[in-house]
Formats: structure tokens, C-alpha cells, sequence
């Protein structure tokens, strides 16, 4: 397993909220913001602030601040392009996807999707994560849900998860998935796998599949994503079957651009999507090769 979220056992979720309040002063200050101002308005001391902020990102705050402007994306298309069937050709579908971390996956059958989930028991519980608290959902089989709290309450972000498959029943037991979360997350220590269990239509699981294809710390266009899966005209329905992921972070749909290079849209918000685009670059520049699936 490569070096991810080592927080995440027992400090991520206080780290992300100093992350947040840091980023939200950042994005009103501008790019010429100093480490001992953005310290100040943390209440922190700049060394203790610099060693807090890079233990979670990895790399300096002024470097990450990099990372976070508003042009990163258009720079990522630039220079971390994935052209998705060579990506299946050359084998970073397997090696290079979610830092190392080894995923297998099936779908749920057609037919039992238009069921709504019936029959189907589904655990849920709410963890830390290097993107704030993150309610995970699973079946026997695997991860079928991650979503945040951020811009979603966690009623909101429940209600939404749990309407993609009305008739399930849902049973709170974090504890059962617990292991699949720290490896979803990247827990020091972890050596488990986080398998998933792919919910939805025939399309979107054709979408999702062609998203675990693309490595950490790179990114693809939504028309290359229509393209690669054989249907290059679709590519507004590609564009709603990436926003309908319901396994975010592990199907990586914040790694899909505009072609123009704009941040497009992201379920759990912008500023999310943002971080997550910021984070994995940053851990790519901190452990070389992670972004060619080394």
C-alpha cells in the first residue's frame, strides 16, 4: 500500500477541518498569502501549522496553494492526461488506481437494479476521511456508497445515498465495515483490500468502470470517457452517469474534466472535488511513481 492518509486512525477529521478553515482563507486571499498570515488567522503557530498542514497533504501549504488554483485543472490536462484505453492496454486499470491500494469489484445484475434493491441488506456508518466525515455504505459483497458531509448535512447526505436503492433495508454497523473503510481511506497499518459492489444501470457501471481506470494523480475528459467505452456522442449522458457514482473517492469521478479543463461539476461540491484533485497531486509529488501507477 503506498503512502496515502496516514491521519486517518486518529486525527483526519480534526486535520480536514483545519484543512478547510486553511483553504476557505486561502481562496479569499489569493495566491500572495504568507505562511505566518494564513497561521495567524488559524490560531496556530507557523511551525505548528506547517508540520499539521503537511502531515495531511504531504507537501508544503504554499505548494498546495498551487494545487488549489482555480487553472490546477487545465494544468493536470496538460500534463496528466490519461488516454483511457491505453490505460487498459499497458495495465494501470489494475496497478495504478486508488494508490496502490488492490480493489476488486463486481455489479449487481440488471435486473435486480430495477428492483430498487429489494432483497438486498445494506450496513452503513460514518468515519473519518481526508476529505472530512464520510458515510459508508456496504453490502456482503462490498462498498456500494460513499458520501460526504460537507456541503450535504448527514441527513441530507443518508437521504441521498440511501434513494438510490429504496427498497433495501439499511442497518447502522459501522464496525462491519470498518475494515473496508480504513483501507478505502488509506489507514497507516492497513494491508486489506476494499472490495466494491457496483449499483446501477448498465451504462453508469460502463461509466464507473472506465473512472478505475484512470490513475491517481491523473485525469480524463468526460468525451474520452464516451469515447473509451464506445459511445463518443454520449457524452452528456456520460457527464449525469459520473455525477450519479455512488462510490465517490474509490470511483474516482473528481478525476473527469471538461474538455476545456474546467472543474465540471462534483456531487458532494466543488470545493470537495477541488481538495481531492489538490491531495492527489500533492502525494504524487511526495511519493514519485504514484502517478503512473508505480
Amino acid at each position: 500500500m503506498s503512502r496515502m492518509d496516514q491521519d486517518f486512525d486518529s486525527g483526519s477529521g480534526y486535520h480536514f477541518d483545519v484543512m478547510r478553515r486553511a483553504i476557505e482563507l486561502i481562496d479569499a486571499a489569493g495566491p500572495g498569502l504568507k505562511l505566518e498570515e494564513l497561521a495567524a488567522g488559524m490560531n496556530m503557530s507557523p511551525a505548528h501549522f506547517q508540520r499539521v498542514f503537511s502531515r495531511w497533504a504531504g507537501v508544503s501549504p504554499k505548494r498546495f496553494q498551487q494545487y488549489l488554483a482555480l487553472g490546477h485543472a487545465k494544468a493536470l490536462l496538460a500534463e496528466r492526461f490519461t488516454t483511457l484505453e491505453t490505460s487498459h492496454a499497458v495495465g494501470l486499470s489494475g496497478g495504478g488506481r486508488l494508490h496502490d491500494l488492490f480493489l476488486r469489484w463486481e455489479a449487481m445484475s440488471p435486473g435486480d437494479f430495477a428492483r430498487g434493491g429489494e432483497g438486498l441488506v445494506i450496513a452503513w456508518g460514518w468515519f473519518d476521511s481526508p476529505f472530512g466525515r464520510a458515510l459508508v455504505m456496504g453490502t456482503d459483497k462490498g462498498i456500494c456508497g460513499i458520501g460526504f458531509e460537507g456541503e450535504a448535512s448527514a441527513g441530507e447526505a443518508m437521504a441521498d445515498l440511501a434513494g438510490r436503492w429504496p427498497k433495501a433495508r439499511y442497518v447502522e454497523d459501522p464496525e462491519r465495515l470498518r475494515p473496508w473503510a480504513e483501507a478505502a481511506f488509506g489507514a497507516s497499518g492497513v494491508s486489506g483490500e476494499a472490495p466494491l459492489y457496483l449499483i446501477g444501470a448498465p451504462f453508469q457501471i460502463k461509466v464507473w468502470e472506465a473512472l478505475l481506470s484512470i490513475p491517481s494523480g491523473q485525469v480524463t475528459t468526460y468525451s474520452e470517457i464516451a469515447r473509451s467505452i464506445g459511445h463518443p456522442k454520449a457524452v452528456r449522458a456520460v457527464g449525469t452517469a459520473v455525477g450519479r457514482n455512488p462510490i465517490s473517492w474509490l470511483i474516482p469521478c473528481h478525476r473527469a474534466l471538461r474538455k476545456s479543463g474546467g472543474l465540471g461539476g462534483y456531487h458532494w461540491g466543488l470545493p470537495v472535488k477541488r481538495v481531492m484533485l489538490a491531495y492527489e497531486t500533492a502525494r504524487a509529488e511526495a511519493s514519485p511513481g504514484a502517478a503512473t501507477g508505480a
